[in-house]
């Protein structure tokens, strides 16, 4: 097994972190330091991540479905001190990765696993996965302009740079009273703040987003908070996939 994707499995990082690793000089195998992922492993080599021993393989690849509440970050560690999401997850999920992220103010669903292989996978563009929100916004909805959003659009980003949006599925749900709405977007992309920057291109103020899916992942009735395990033939699916996706 390769290097990189044996470190994947473990569970500490994605199969890209693990390359990253290992061009940096922090992996070791049987006492020497890794300059290329290039090498082929076996289960009774010493291997070292930063100087600790790599954790065994988990006894068998997981999914969670998590409700991540508003006011965490998606990170281990935040330095600026803020809660994160590890602090929100049961101590069992402590080295469970997330697959991709949501804002700090930003709730819903977010899914994690104890496989490298299938974080990347399932985060992957190539997946065509669907992200949808329901996105309560300030001001008035022009519905000619959230259809328009079916033809990709261009806009400004927080640095004064140009960002591209594919096709955009967005829908106005209802109006909330006074200039509030409730509109569904789904995109298929996974740019950092697409929709907040969607939304104000449409020159709407978002004041609460929440993820009610993530490709064949629902939200559903999981509590603020809680966290579910996936069924383990769809684990099973999508593990299949992603090897599939590896050898092409």
């Amino acid at each position: 097994m390769r290097i990189a994707r044996r470190i994947a499995q473990s569970g500490i990082c994605s199969r890209r972190e693990a390359e990253l690793w290992i061009a940096r000089g922090h992996v070791s195998v049987d006492g020497i330091v890794l300059t290329t992922p290039a090498l082929n492993v076996t289960p009774e080599q010493a291997i070292l991540v930063k100087g600790k021993p790599l954790p065994d393989l988990p006894e068998e690849a997981a999914i969670w479905l998590f409700h991540k509440p508003p006011g965490c970050i998606t990170t281990r560690k935040d330095p600026e001190k803020r809660a994160t999401v590890y602090d929100r997850l049961p101590k069992e999920l402590a080295r469970a990765l997330t697959v991709g992220r949501l804002d700090y103010n930003t709730e819903g669903l977010l899914l994690l696993t104890n496989n490298g292989d299938l974080a990347h996978h399932m985060a992957h563009p190539s997946t065509g996965w669907e992200r949808t929100y329901r996105v309560r916004v300030f001001g008035a909805v022009d519905v000619a302009k959230l259809t328009a959003l079916r033809q990709g659009l261009t806009v400004q980003g927080r640095k004064g740079e140009k960002v591209t949006y594919g096709a955009v599925l967005a829908e106005l749900e209802k109006t909330a009273g006074g200039r509030n709405s409730w509109l569904k977007i789904t995109l298929r992309e996974g740019k950092n703040r697409e929709v907040r920057n969607i939304c104000e291109y449409l020159g709407l103020t978002v004041n609460k987003l929440i993820r009610v899916q993530y490709g064949p992942f629902k939200l559903g009735g999981l509590p603020l908070g809680a966290v579910q395990e996936a069924p383990q033939h769809l684990v099973r699916k999508l593990l299949e996939k992603a090897a599939k996706g590896k050898a092409v």
